[in-house]
């Protein structure tokens, strides 16, 4: 990935995120804008988004985005100065959930995090 891509992928998630926040404040409160991921001719991105509830604030958030995303890639166009702004195509991404999930497990296994390294090779130790 070029150098130009990584900068416009994190001026457009910083752009995006202040919109949805400021413009759509009631409606995004549980949206997270994750990362965004240019094409390298920067004409398509796609911006992951994770939601903080159940399925029917991720069907929310969905629809909400199918119904607003040519607004907000024109509120982002005000600020975003490019020769082409890409075209925004807003994706949900589950790692978030899936981490929060794995630590539940970790949790009820009654696992804390300090496993004791012992090196198996008695010459490495100090």
């Amino acid at each position: 990935m070029s150098q130009r891509q990584i900068r416009v992928n994190e001026l457009l998630k910083r752009e995006i995120s202040l919109v949805m926040h400021t413009r759509y404040r009631s409606a995004t409160t549980a949206i997270t804008i994750l990362d965004v991921d240019v094409a390298p001719n920067l004409r398509s991105a796609k911006v992951f988004y994770s939601v903080i509830g159940d399925e029917s604030d991720q069907r929310d958030a969905a629809h909400f985005f199918a119904r607003k995303h040519s607004e907000i890639r024109h509120y982002v166009s005000r600020t975003v100065t490019l020769k082409y702004l890409p075209h925004l195509e807003f994706v949900h991404d589950p790692s978030q959930e899936r981490g929060a999930e794995i630590n539940a497990l970790l949790d009820e296994m009654g696992y804390e995090g300090d496993i004791d390294f012992k090196p198996e090779d008695e010459d490495t130790q100090l």
